[in-house]
């Protein structure tokens, strides 16, 4: 069985049942490859025949993968993206002064990630880096459906998911920031409990940092505090703060890197059950270019002063 499906198996077929599955329809998936419609029935009904299952459900209304076919498809995924990082690697060994990484980051972290690609530029010009920024749960999908190849995140705790690896650059807890012209940041002393009636602008409730947030609070046996503004956007929660008029939370190291923030001051309230690690996550069973060792290896050398503290 194994033998005769790698001599008719082949990587175009793959290829041509994703775009069947992407487009919906094998009429749009033959003008996809500028195939004819009847080449593409026959590819798929050629690889459902070397497999001995039925790949596709189809109807009126277009083709959709079944159980197997969805199978086929998630492993197909694994390998165009072994066979990418392969082309990638030999592009690398040629010129190792070349070349892309995908990477995720949340917004907080772009911080870190531009004192790290600002260096690996000085040293590497030709470098092209892709970055997506959002939530850490899309990014956790991104890097699992293969579209980035590794994560920058505070974590939930101090080992990553059962399919991931970490590299831990450093502990960071958050803190209660406010603009340097506030009132507040010229107190030496303050307890949370006193700011409980200031106007705070903080993370919508359905987002990743969310719970962490919550945990400072009820570490000080408080609730949440009377938020003004709830929002996902950091840009508008940091222009809040800047007023002088709003506090906010976030992480430490975002009001140290790439340099001290020009407006944010943290304010002298230690909020110690929020310290987590922030890693550098990978999936396990991915082999990493030699771009994303390079990306790793940098990142760890920035974060060394920060382990220090």
């Amino acid at each position: 069985m194994d033998e005769r499906i790698v001599r008719r198996l082949k990587l175009r077929d793959l290829h041509t049942l994703q775009a069947v599955v992407q487009c919906g329809s094998m009429a749009k998936a033959a003008a996809h490859l500028a195939l004819t419609q009847p080449a593409i029935s026959k590819a798929m009904a050629e690889i459902e025949h070397t497999l001995g299952v039925p790949l596709l459900d189809r109807s009126p209304r277009g083709v959709t993968p079944t159980a197997y076919g969805e199978a086929l498809l998630r492993r197909g995924l694994a390998i165009f993206d072994e066979l990418r990082e392969g082309v990638k690697e030999i592009e690398f060994l040629s010129d190792p002064t070349a070349g892309e990484v995908r990477l995720g980051t949340t917004e907080p972290a772009t911080a870190f990630l531009a004192s790290v690609i600002n260096r690996l530029n000085r040293q590497y010009p030709r470098i092209v880096f892709h970055v997506t920024a959002g939530d850490t749960g899309k990014l956790y999908r991104e890097l699992r459906e293969r579209n980035i190849e590794l994560v920058i995140t505070r974590m939930a705790g101090p080992k990553p998911e059962d399919d991931m690896h970490a590299e831990i650059l450093f502990q960071d807890p958050l803190v209660v920031v406010a603009a340097k012209q506030s009132p507040w940041c010229r107190r030496r002393r303050i307890e949370l409990a006193d700011l409980m009636d200031e106007p705070w602008t903080i993370l919508t409730p359905d987002t990743f940092m969310m719970p962490f947030i919550v945990e400072a609070f009820r570490a000080k046996n408080l609730q949440l505090p009377h938020v003004t503004v709830v929002t996902t956007s950091l840009h508008m929660r940091i222009n809040l703060v800047s007023t002088g008029r709003f506090l906010g939370i976030a992480a430490s190291f975002m009001l140290r890197l790439p340099a001290p923030h020009p407006v944010l001051r943290a304010l002298p309230i230690d909020l110690p059950s929020t310290v987590r690690p922030i890693g550098v996550l990978t999936l396990k069973k991915r082999v990493l270019s030699p771009l994303g060792k390079l990306f790793i290896e940098t990142a760890l050398a920035v974060a060394k002063p920060l382990t220090c503290r």
